[in-house]
């Protein structure tokens, strides 16, 4: 499985925070890897499990980032798909080694343009823009 293809599990996962409490999330992680659509090797949902629980481990102090450059947003006010991407962003920006913050910034707005609205992609590359300087 590529990167790409990594990434976009591991925001599928992470967007089921929007809808379940914490919880619940254990049991949604189960559920997601049961769908034949979701199906991958072992490896890889060991790798996609492991980034979900560091983004969740940071969730708060990610927000609290978002919520500081995103001017005039809000996390509590922004589309749950943007979010979302943003979160999983911000992470591989800040606590990810192995993710270059251009890869992390372009990958965003790819998922941006493939899941968000039509202003998501300029919206994303904006906020994440100001954890590059």
């Amino acid at each position: 499985m590529t990167r790409r293809e990594l990434r976009e599990h591991i925001f599928k996962l992470l967007f089921r925070v929007e809808f379940n409490t914490l919880e619940e999330m254990p049991m949604q992680c189960r559920y997601f890897f049961e769908n034949d659509e979701n199906q991958v090797k072992v490896s890889d949902e060991e790798y996609i499990q492991d980034k979900y629980e560091k983004i969740m481990d940071k969730l708060l102090a990610i927000d609290a980032l978002i919520d500081e450059k995103a001017e005039g947003w809000k996390t509590i006010r922004m589309g749950k798909v943007d979010l979302t991407i943003l979160r999983l962003a911000v992470y591989e920006i800040l606590y990810d080694d192995q993710v270059p913050t251009g890869v992390a910034i372009n990958e965003a707005v790819e998922l941006a343009k493939a899941f968000g609205q039509e202003e998501s992609p300029g919206f994303i590359n904006g906020v994440l823009a100001k954890f590059a300087n």
